[in-house]
């Protein structure tokens, strides 16, 4: 059973914390994509999407949709001033360059050392990896949103990724349904709580070993 609505825009919320003035940040598809709508107007911030689109603003009203302006995922988007058009040849080619500062992604499984697998789902047929690896790899920081545990119970935060590798070692922070955790070089680091989750739930739902913060917060 998938996450509802709230909980996806306390997640998206959360991520939003993590974007400055000035920065250009790319969203995947899912959760990501609602991080946009957490941000105030005051923010001095460039949307990046590999359709070619830099500048998306939050998610149109209903029935003010433009049928010609989507993310990546097909889902309309707003624009805000200063936004520009390109290819997709030049959107990649911002990523190569290195010029994200973060990109937002979603994700099937993360090791313990910031390996990611976001892209093949387990008995269905997928398209391909698509920019995922490329976004991974060149981003300045790498968020991953993903809901804690699988459809079967099991953690998607493990010792090791079973399903096939988008990159490795390349996740700085992980938001969950249940908690934030970052990924450093000593070990994942588990720094706040979901409300109404507790630091031992959190502990034992989670595959790979967790340290814990001296004052682990709580998000509501």
């Amino acid at each position: 059973m998938g996450l509802g609505i709230d909980v996806r825009n306390r997640m998206a919320r959360r991520a939003a914390k993590e974007i400055k003035d000035g920065m250009i940040v790319n969203l995947g598809i899912g959760i990501p994509s609602l991080v946009s709508n957490h941000l105030s107007r005051d923010h001095n911030v460039m949307f990046h999407s590999e359709n070619g689109v830099l500048g998306m603003g939050a998610s149109p009203e209903k029935g003010k949709e433009n049928p010609m302006l989507c993310n990546a995922a097909g889902y309309p988007v707003t624009i805000v001033p200063g936004a520009s058009y390109f290819d997709s040849t030049t959107a990649f080619s911002i990523i190569r360059a290195g010029l994200l500062d973060i990109t937002i992604l979603g994700g099937l499984e993360v090791s313990e050392k910031g390996d990611l697998a976001n892209w093949i789902i387990p008995g269905k047929r997928v398209p391909g990896i698509g920019g995922a690896m490329e976004l991974a790899r060149k981003a300045k920081r790498v968020i991953v949103l993903l809901s804690h545990l699988n459809k079967n119970g099991e953690p998607k935060i493990v010792p090791t990724c079973t399903l096939p590798l988008t990159a490795e070692r390349c996740v700085n922070m992980i938001i969950t349904d249940m908690a934030i955790i970052e990924v450093t070089e000593g070990g994942l680091i588990l720094t706040e709580v979901m409300a109404p989750f507790t630091v031992e739930e959190v502990i034992e739902k989670t595959g790979a070993k967790l340290l814990i913060s001296e004052n682990v917060e709580t998000v509501y």
